[in-house]
């Protein structure tokens, strides 16, 4: 008897002693934590890039695609649609540099300048050369850079819900679009705005580009985002070289302009998507540089966060795309 109890205390101490606990998991996993359809396709990785450790999510198979973020969000921001792309494709959901868990400083947070860092993790490093790139936001211009670039590992571009700074729309013109915009293009201001009230701000952003926002025109204060997503995203910019690095995205809109005016248009075939009724004013300047945009849709009662406010209808979008 005291062979078998002596036994079974070693069992469950061994037990006790292999099961995780919160403290053993890594920030950047906590959000994933326990979720079957993650961890049963998804991993996270991370790759040194000149001088920035990247981090990204991986998983799926089938042919690739690439999902680049935009502000203030992470890789997270593209989770709702990532299982069902796995299902046909393998997924790579990238932190930009300086951004999410990624670390390190790039050279710079002009959009051209981001599209190498992507570039190289996924072409030189992971050598995948037949990419469909897809971003939102600021990612959308960070896609748009990697086509441009490498247009011969670009097989398709999917293009989200942002005005091409370029020829239609110059840095000054861009910078009066929003209030925001003007705000977070501003040398230190809105870092010291913000200061350690980061999650509170970004639970202020959130409705005001949301579907019937402010920033359309309306009057919704409703998010999109759950308190645990704006959790997850106030988690990284927190730290206040991420939280700089988000508003750089901002500040690079001179050069971001110079280097649109400078590439050679596109043939790639490209999906545009947009929010309900921006369309016409986001076509309008992605098409003198996108010259073989094959399908272009705006997103039935979405503002900003296409994902987040219509994920089925996006998930379809993208899945049609992607698969033609």
């Amino acid at each position: 008897m005291a062979t078998i109890t002596l036994t079974l205390l070693l069992a469950i101490g061994t037990a006790a002693c292999a099961t995780p606990t919160a403290d053993d998991v890594p920030p950047y996993a906590v959000a994933t934590q326990g979720d079957p359809r993650f961890e049963s396709t998804f991993r996270h990785d991370f790759a040194d890039i000149d001088g920035v450790r990247m981090h990204y999510v991986t998983g799926g198979s089938g042919p690739p695609v690439v999902l680049v973020h935009g502000w203030p969000q992470t890789w997270f921001g593209w989770w709702p649609v990532m299982p069902a792309l796995a299902e046909h494709h393998t997924v790579y959901a990238v932190d930009l540099p300086g951004l999410g868990d990624s670390t390190g400083s790039p050279t710079g947070y002009d959009k051209a300048t981001l599209a190498r860092y992507v570039h190289t993790l996924i072409a030189d490093r992971l050598g995948v050369r037949d990419a469909r790139v897809v971003g939102h936001d600021f990612g959308a211009a960070v896609a748009f850079q990697y086509a441009t670039r490498f247009p011969a590992d670009t097989a398709r571009l999917g293009y989200l819900d942002l005005p091409l700074p370029g020829p239609a729309v110059d840095a000054t013109t861009y910078r009066s679009l929003s209030r925001h915009i003007a705000f977070h293009a501003q040398r230190r201001v809105p870092e010291t705005v913000v200061g350690d009230d980061v999650r509170e701000y970004l639970a202020l952003f959130y409705p005001q580009v949301s579907f019937g926002g402010t920033a359309f025109g309306g009057t919704s204060d409703r998010s999109p985002f759950t308190d645990a997503e704006v959790d997850e995203y106030a988690r990284t910019y927190r730290r206040p070289e991420v939280l700089s690095g988000g508003f750089e995205l901002y500040r690079a809109l001179d050069k971001d302009v110079r280097d649109t005016v400078a590439a050679a248009p596109i043939r790639v075939p490209t999906l545009l998507m947009t929010a309900q009724g921006q369309l016409d004013p986001v076509r309008a300047t992605a098409a003198p540089r996108m010259t073989n945009i094959v399908r272009a849709v705006d997103v039935p009662n979405a503002g900003h966060w296409l994902v987040e406010e219509n994920p089925g209808f996006v998930t379809a979008e993208l899945l049609r795309f992607l698969d033609g």
